[in-house]
């Protein structure tokens, strides 16, 4: 997912996110199940420092600066 973040830039919430998996062909199981899995790309690209997270206590990131 590193790089639809990289090439699309600004922020990102679970919506998107899921909206740019489902586009790549990613959207396999329910809307829950999609958003589950986005939840937890975002929680490891933030860990990897390709996206810092906004606000606390808000579900927006946006790509770090390299």
């Amino acid at each position: 997912m590193e790089k639809p973040i990289r090439a699309l830039g600004g922020t990102w919430d679970t919506r998107r996110a899921v909206t740019a998996l489902r586009d790549a062909g990613h959207g396999d199981g329910d809307q829950r199940q999609q958003e589950k899995r986005t939840c937890r790309a975002l929680r490891d690209l933030a860990a990897t420092g390709v996206i810092a997270t906004g606000v606390a206590d808000s579900d927006i990131c946006r790509l770090a600066e390299r």
